[in-house]
């Protein structure tokens, strides 16, 4: 292993969990699996704990949409229940693609249960009524 596999790589994260919107600078190992060395600019507990998760189990919310048959509107707005992988969510989204629902459709209802292996709900956020 050569010696500048074992230089961390810095890099300049905005935390977006309050509204300090602290500017973190985080130096990190790139892995696998990738491990925080040190960060400097959190203003609070939040801020750490949220540039840990980022660097080494970056987690995101999917929102998207899918169609509705005899709805009001043509779609229902949908997100995941959690937070799921980041690498996980091009195939979500591949899961997601083939789901037409058939209104009416309520705001909470589950639309799908563990897409790609994750531990998620597929939840609806639109109230679609049915007509016709």
């Amino acid at each position: 292993m050569s010696k500048s596999a074992n230089v961390p790589i810095s890099g300049e994260f905005l935390c977006v969990l309050c509204p300090n919107g602290c500017s973190i600078d985080a130096a990190f190992h790139k892995g696998p699996p990738p491990v925080l060395v040190s960060f400097e600019g959190a203003k609070c507990k939040k801020g750490e704990d949220w540039i840990r998760q980022e660097i080494e189990e970056p987690m995101r919310t999917v929102p998207t949409s899918v169609l509705v048959n005899h709805g009001d509107y043509i779609c229902a707005s949908v997100r995941t229940s959690r937070p799921i992988p980041l690498d996980k969510v091009h195939e979500v989204m591949e899961a997601l693609r083939g789901i037409t629902l058939e209104a009416p459709v309520h705001i909470g209802q589950v639309v799908a249960s563990n897409p790609a292996g994750t531990d998620t709900d597929i939840i609806a956020t639109r109230n679609v009524a049915r007509v016709g």
